[in-house]
């Protein structure tokens, strides 16, 4: 039986203005474009990479199923 993958849940919750390209460019790969959008991803350290870039602007949770 094949194992399910781990999903994550990102939601922005500040914006990326102010930062620098790098930064609003990683939001926007995670898939967020407005302040409180929710986007869920599978959990792979390419994403955690990601997301410790930009710690500061998103909040990140594990998806219970």
């Amino acid at each position: 039986m094949a194992k399910k993958e781990k999903m994550i849940r990102i939601t922005l919750v500040h914006s990326p203005i102010g930062n620098t390209e790098t930064h609003k460019a990683t939001v926007r790969a995670l898939g967020l474009h407005k302040i409180g959008q929710t986007v869920e991803q599978k959990d792979s350290p390419t994403v955690r990479g990601m997301l410790s870039k930009v710690n500061h602007l998103v909040k990140v949770e594990d998806v219970q199923e």
